[in-house]
């Protein structure tokens, strides 16, 4: 790969810290998809002994690109994403997937494949903690900063996802209570009858 080749990987996976997401964080300013990719490698780093036959460098690709495709689309909240949207960020990832040079384009291609299947405990791993990353920020990012609908959102998205495997239920259940304390904490309404 020559300097400009890979400069220009570089320039390109540098719109991941410029789109942002639909999460806001403590500090009150909105999350970039790097800095949501960031944190769920690391989250997945951090479970690594939980996941002894977890191909750990794979998590961690998995988790630093599963959402390269937002460089050319930008994120659309779940809850938002349709069907059409998925197809065309996936459709724009793969061209930029299928401009790599020798050997990455395989082998991205290859870790996006395994993610869009998600038959592996690798892939399984990296969606549940993808989900999980989400309703943490939007915990610590507070009420003040979700939709309506988030407050159901906040308790179910991504439970089924952590299903496969005990360590993440009990996660996602340490998650769940820390989102009823964040919705404990608001201040009540009084209201005189």
């Amino acid at each position: 790969m020559s300097p400009q080749e890979y400069l220009g990987i570089i320039h390109c996976i540098a719109g991941l810290k410029e789109r942002t997401r639909h999460a806001w964080m403590k500090s009150g300013r909105q999350e970039s998809v790097a800095e949501h990719s960031w944190r769920l490698a690391l989250m997945a780093y951090f479970l690594r002994d939980r996941f002894p036959d977890a191909d750990l460098l794979r998590v961690l690709l998995m988790a630093l690109l599963h959402d390269m495709g937002e460089v050319f689309t930008g994120d659309i909240p779940t809850f938002e994403k349709t069907d059409a949207d998925r197809a065309h960020e996936h459709a724009q990832r793969d061209v930029w997937i299928a401009s790599l040079p020798a050997p990455f384009a395989a082998e991205v291609r290859a870790l996006f494949d395994e993610m869009d299947a998600g038959a592996t405990a690798e892939a399984q791993l990296v969606k549940a903690l993808d989900r999980m990353e989400a309703v943490i920020t939007h915990n610590e990012g507070g009420p003040a900063t979700w939709l309506p609908l988030e407050y159901e959102l906040q308790h179910t998205y991504g439970t089924a996802d952590a299903a496969f495997s005990p360590v993440l239920r009990d996660l996602r259940a340490a998650v769940n209570d820390e989102v009823d304390a964040v919705i404990a904490a608001l201040p009540r309404t009084h209201h005189d009858c």
